[in-house]
């Protein structure tokens, strides 16, 4: 069982504006002088009112908001910039004169407010600036502002992970927490809020041993705040529908075979999307906060009864450890689901290091650096001397910059190229592959799968094809090697004849790179700005953390057609097409957290094979 120092009271919860670069510049471009507006409709909690609120910032605005409890009152929403008697005509004339007009929750507004909202689209004399949920009722009014287009519609979805992470940065969570918490949320904002909020206030957070992170071992802490935002969706008055909920819950990390259950009742619990049944006939509940939900009101026979013990797991474990070895050996590394294997972590359950060290090297192939040195850690707690976890560790390090310790890419991260190349051989085809990510094709010419991805970009390298290249890294991408699809196109930057296919290729190797965690390799280390002049880096530092045009001119004593020609040039350099596409920093990550790694691991490593 690992240990972990307690005392997390002091965490701050920063919740600065996050990703969603070319959303906000969509929202703005809709918003401008001469434009209807727009609708933004997405899942609850994905951050619809916070985007239209960084959208419309320093802007003078009337303001309106949808509730449940003013459903059936007139003009409701409208109150408060309406007489208390007032006619449809009426409304409208007197609500033409606002510029811009925020609607907020607008699937809860009344059917006038509604028809309101509808004619003001039509006068089209009032910018609008709409948000409306998903999979829920809304009124016909509302819903014919998109589907009758007088307005366009942006349909968001929930904040990916890489944002999620950026948002969650300064409150140093350690990458496995990171990713349980937004499995947990699914990119729910106002859960992950209310998440993280009750692990400060109960304990739940936890120092890393010999680290400066935050890991959260052990049960989902369901508040009163998390139950009332689930309690509507899990009040079943039917015994049966109750009964089944149950049972899936305290099945997991565990499906229920479909046979085990009554189908009837199975019909009606996916029909309000409270269960998913998958093609194989295994039936688990929708949302991975419902199963904590239930065990913590079920009642002590109820969970007597129903509980079962980690030993079940053992062969669901042992066929999730052979899915992703069947991937590795098909050479095909995206994403999997790992119910067993998140389930052990999350309970703060020992990890067999067989198991960690298969998810390690996953994760490593798949770009996620400090998540695969987690899964790796988390092997040497129950094996102290795994050595597949300090192989792994080794080679992690190692990618992430660091330059002392053995083996290929410690030599790499030295400049010592030769040194790696003489360790590339072997019949481990992605050890043989390292070749050409190093830039050295030749060395492994005819010893890779033929008419494979890697054997294509070794061919592409050889004759420095920078669009084969490019090619090569699509297909790596889509097979899930973020990091070897961002080595691809930094090659293509080097072997591309055309100035602009150059800096596409710069600006899509710096994106993807910046989805690998702190990745630092040759193949990478040129991966710079350094086209753009030292204002223009500037600029496009400051739009990187989510200033308007204005803000950045305000900052740096500019007028805002200067910031914007600043921006275009940046674009025009970067062959991107809008801000959403820049590389947002002038440098790639630094390999501050193989340090960490290389301490955790000294004082255990046996003698191993590095490569």
């Amino acid at each position: 069982m690992t240990t972990y120092e307690q005392g997390a009271k002091t965490l701050e919860l920063p919740w600065p504006f996050t990703g969603r670069e070319d959303e906000l510049e969509l929202v703005r471009r809709s918003l401008a002088a001469g434009r209807p507006g727009i609708v933004v409709t997405g899942p609850v909690g994905c951050g619809k009112t916070r985007l239209i609120t960084e959208a419309v910032r320093g802007t003078d605005c009337a303001r309106v908001t949808g509730t449940p409890e003013t459903r059936g009152l007139r003009f409701a929403a409208f109150a408060h910039l309406l007489p208390d008697t007032v006619s449809l005509h009426r409304a409208v004339h007197l609500l033409s004169g606002v510029r811009l007009l925020v609607v907020d929750d607008a699937q809860l507004l009344d059917e006038a407010s509604a028809a309101l909202l509808h004619q003001l689209a039509v006068h089209g004399r009032t910018r609008l600036a709409v948000t409306a949920t998903d999979e829920v009722p809304v009124p016909g009014a509302v819903s014919r502002l998109w589907t009758g287009e007088l307005l366009p519609r942006l349909s968001l979805e929930p904040l990916p992970r890489e944002d999620t992470a950026r948002l969650l940065a300064p409150a140093a969570l350690e990458p496995l927490t990171m990713g349980r918490l937004h499995r947990t949320c699914r990119g729910d904002l106002r859960l992950l809020r209310d998440l993280l909020g009750a692990l400060r206030q109960s304990g739940g957070l936890a120092r890393v041993p010999g680290g400066d992170e935050w890991a959260w071992r052990g049960p989902v802490p369901v508040t009163a705040s998390i139950r009332d935002r689930l309690a509507p969706a899990l009040e079943r008055p039917d015994t049966d529908e109750r009964e089944t909920l149950d049972r899936l819950a305290f099945a997991e990390p565990l499906p229920l075979a479909l046979d085990e259950l009554d189908l009837d009742v199975l019909e009606r619990l996916e029909s309000d999307g409270l269960i998913d049944v998958d093609d194989e006939g295994s039936v688990t509940l929708a949302h991975p906060l419902h199963g904590p939900a239930l065990r913590a009101t079920a009642g002590r026979l109820r969970a007597r009864r129903l509980a079962r013990t980690p030993d079940r797991c053992r062969p669901a474990l042992q066929a999730e450890q052979a899915s992703l070895e069947r991937g590795l050996e098909l050479q095909d590394v995206r994403a999997l689901p790992t119910p067993v294997g998140d389930w052990l972590l999350s309970e703060g359950l020992p990890v067999p290091a067989g198991y960690a060290v298969v998810r390690a090297r996953y994760a490593r192939l798949r770009g996620e650096l400090r998540e695969a040195a987690a899964w790796a850690r988390e092997g040497l707690r129950a094996a102290p001397e795994d050595t597949g976890c300090v192989t792994e560790l080794d080679l992690i390090a190692g990618q992430l910059g660091e330059m002392t310790g053995a083996g290929v890419w410690a030599a790499a991260a030295r400049g010592d190229i030769e040194t790696a190349l003489a360790t590339t051989t072997g019949d481990d085809v992605f050890a043989r592959y390292d070749a050409v990510r190093l830039g050295a094709p030749e060395r492994v010419a005819g010893r890779l799968p033929d008419d494979g991805v890697f054997a294509h970009h070794a061919e592409a390298l050889a004759r420095g094809d920078g669009p084969a290249l490019d090619r090569v890294a699509e297909a790596l991408e889509g097979r899930g090697f973020l990091l070897f699809a961002a080595e691809a196109h930094a090659q293509a930057v080097r072997a591309h004849r055309d100035p602009r296919a150059a800096r596409l290729s710069r600006t899509r190797a710096v994106a993807l790179a910046r989805r690998c965690q702190g990745a630092c390799t040759p193949a990478l280390a040129g991966l710079v700005l350094g086209e753009l002049t030292a204002r223009q880096r500037q600029v496009v530092a400051l739009a990187a953390a989510g200033l308007s045009n204005r803000e950045i001119a305000e900052r740096l004593t500019l007028s805002v057609r200067t910031v914007g020609n600043h921006l275009y040039s940046a674009y025009t350099r970067l062959g991107t097409s809008g801000r959403g596409a820049l590389p947002w920093l002038s440098d790639l990550p630094v390999a501050e957290p193989a340090r960490a790694i290389r301490r955790f691991a000294a004082g255990r490593r046996p003698n191993a094979a590095s490569a």
